[in-house]
């Protein structure tokens, strides 16, 4: 079943509020997973409605995506 607009940005919002700290290598794979996944979708709906509300919320999330990347590539050996 298609997610409609409301649900993604429900669940984007609920992303971007969750705290990033004290997070495992794991945890920051996933959460870079999850934010990727929450992109797309966002991506799609924008494709179709043009919507600038939708492209705020893609940029916001890449922007804490980059974040938890920038970490895990620390890490990495």
């Amino acid at each position: 079943m298609m997610k409609d607009k409301k649900q993604w940005v429900e669940e984007a919002n609920e992303w971007l509020g969750a705290s990033m700290s004290n997070m495992s290598t794991s945890d920051r794979v996933h959460s870079s997973r999850r934010a990727k996944e929450l992109i797309l979708g966002i991506n799609e709906i924008y494709k179709e409605t043009k919507d600038p509300e939708l492209m705020d919320l893609m940029k916001d999330l890449t922007t804490k995506k980059q974040k938890v990347e920038k970490r895990l590539k620390g890490i990495r050996m």
